[in-house]
């Protein structure tokens, strides 16, 4: 009989990144938004209205000015995102070695989860590791790319073990490093307060997601993860915060967590960016801002142009005088080491 035990296949490492549009053209531009925002987990309302908002509304009117801020983001390396993304995965390819074979998808446009999955089979991968650059789980993010990559799979007559990373907001390594980020190029004692401002999200996903009848029932509801809402994107955003609160020894009056880029008049998860950055130089006197952004492992349109630039000229004429952005993690040689680590023990 043959000896299953001998047989050593490589181990398929799936890196998922959101996306960015191939260029900084318009019609790039609106090709990914159409993709984004078809998704059900993204807009979740019913299959006629959301193609109607985003094909004849979103799309079409936010293609341009959005655009022109791509163009504003972009490189001679292209998009920040997935140049990043490529790094990274050239790093942990190094790092990890024969036995593993690693790819970088986008759950949006390129390059596409469906392409990694056809090489990674090709390659003969005995197994997968799927690990969404997102630490903390939102239905819109790693919900969606966790259900993409099970609807390619279920084509596959073969499907290898599969092993998905939910989340890791708490993850020790990648609290340390965004904390050595601030300490190597920022002095915490010359801001008067810090920001921990995380991607938005609609109310009614965060309750979407609760089937214990807990969310958003209490005004501190999110202030501590456990069982009942341990899928909780706000609750991680905040233990997130707490963790990297505690490794650089901060007190709680000295901070505020805060939700950015929402989209339409639907409430979302409070307080937003914009309106905590004015009250705070409006009505507290603040002058200068020190902004982590610990949702992104990479930066890209809404940390470099959204907060370092748009939320930047807001507070200075507000009445602030600085405003710093904690740079992510990027394509940094300890994050790579970090993750090649955690992805050999999955």
């Amino acid at each position: 009989m043959h000896n299953l035990s001998s047989v050593s296949p490589k181990t398929g490492i799936l890196i998922v990144n959101l996306g960015t549009p191939d260029e900084p053209s318009r019609s790039a531009v609106y090709r990914y938004l159409k993709e984004f925002l078809l998704d059900p987990r993204v807009i979740d309302i019913n299959a006629i209205s959301r193609n109607l908002l985003v094909r004849a509304i979103i799309a079409p009117f936010r293609s341009g000015p959005s655009s022109k801020s791509y163009k504003e983001l972009w490189t001679d390396k292209g998009s920040p995102l997935k140049y990043y993304g490529q790094q990274l995965v050239a790093q942990l390819s190094t790092l990890l070695g024969d036995q593993y074979r690693v790819e970088l998808a986008m759950r949006y446009q390129s390059p596409s989860i469906a392409g990694a999955i056809e090489r990674m089979m090709a390659d003969k991968v005995g197994k997968i590791v799927v690990f969404p650059l997102f630490p903390q789980y939102a239905s819109a993010s790693t919900g969606s790319v966790h259900e993409e990559v099970m609807r390619l799979l279920s084509r596959q007559q073969i499907i290898p073990d599969v092993r998905m990373i939910s989340s890791y907001g708490t993850w020790e390594p990648m609290i340390r490093l965004f904390a050595e980020n601030a300490r190597r190029n920022y002095d915490l004692n010359d801001y008067d307060h810090i920001l921990f401002s995380y991607h938005g999200l609609p109310e009614r996903q965060l309750r979407k997601a609760d089937a214990f009848g807990h969310c958003l029932q209490k005004a501190d509801c999110c202030q501590t993860l456990t069982t009942t809402n341990q899928f909780c994107y706000s609750a991680q955003c905040y233990a997130t915060t707490r963790a990297l609160a505690a490794e650089l020894g901060l007190k709680s009056e000295r901070y505020t967590v805060c939700f950015q880029s929402r989209l339409g008049r639907d409430p979302w998860r409070q307080p937003y960016t914009v309106r905590v950055l004015e009250d705070l130089a409006k009505n507290k006197g603040v002058k200068r801002i020190l902004v982590f952004c610990p949702a992104f492992t990479a930066d890209c349109l809404e940390t470099i142009i959204e907060i370092k630039e748009e939320y930047r000229t807001d507070f200075i004429k507000w009445g602030g005088e600085q405003l710093d952005l904690v740079e992510s993690l990027n394509d940094q040689p300890e994050w790579a080491a970090a993750l090649a680590e955690m992805l050999k023990n999955a």
